[in-house]
């Protein structure tokens, strides 16, 4: 947990991401970095200076295995207060869109859900469990595919909501969750998406391990680049 929260900290206070009082809704997925996420977060309430108050929130898509039991067991080991709605994205997404590349639809869709339980419950901050992985492989998700050169922001700021984004695990490695899940024998929910594995976001994941082989410092370059040249990365 300390090199989980090292990173997390290093992130939350560089980007100025809690701040006195804040009430944040913690998203939790069921998988290993909404677990890490939600359970460094209440390790930081002990000892953080600023003062602030999580909650969790979940989202059911209406996939086959979504189960609401775990998620409750998890929040009940951190007595963390778990809120979860009802989603009909899995029938708009693929029964009656049939996308072929859904993952940003529904992530559209289940971030509406988020956002109105995260207001209804006096939320002023939404905590996404996206780490450095996700960072790059979005960043060459954009850049192959769109022509763009930019990824997610660690912190945003939605005027209709009047809500703030963060993102505190863009400074941890996948690979250090799944070691601290591992070594601490944390159960995660089996993966529901049936989209997992085979997405555009997988060949990344791919193509950023081949390349490491090759040029062992690629992850690190890619990392700097976006903090250096993004204007919503720059501290």
């Amino acid at each position: 947990m300390q090199r989980i929260l090292s990173h997390m900290r290093k992130a939350i206070e560089e980007y100025h991401m809690i701040n006195d009082g804040d009430k944040i809704a913690v998203c939790l997925s069921g998988g290993k970095d909404s677990i890490t996420m939600l359970k460094a977060f209440k390790n930081l309430q002990i000892f953080y200076t600023k003062k602030f108050e999580i909650i969790a929130v979940s989202v059911n898509p209406g996939f086959e295995f979504f189960d609401i039991d775990f998620l409750n067991k998890i929040c009940a080991e951190v007595n963390v207060p778990l809120f979860v709605e009802n989603s009909n994205a899995k029938e708009i997404v693929f029964d009656i869109r049939k996308e072929k590349n859904p993952c940003s639809l529904c992530a559209n869709l289940r971030r509406g859900v988020i956002n109105s339980i995260a207001i209804r419950e006096g939320c002023n901050k939404i905590a996404l469990g996206h780490n450095q992985d996700d960072v790059l492989e979005t960043f060459l998700l954009n850049l192959l595919y769109t022509g763009n050169i930019g990824t997610f922001s660690p912190k945003s700021y939605m005027d209709r909501s009047k809500i703030t984004l963060i993102r505190p695990l863009i400074y941890t490695p996948e690979k250090e969750i799944k070691r601290f899940v591992k070594r601490n024998n944390i159960s995660v929910m089996p993966k529901v998406c049936p989209m997992d594995g085979t997405s555009k976001r997988e060949d990344m994941k791919n193509l950023i391990y081949t390349l490491s082989k090759h040029i062992p410092m690629v992850r690190a370059n890619l990392f700097g680049a976006i903090q250096r040249n993004l204007e919503d990365w720059k501290i």
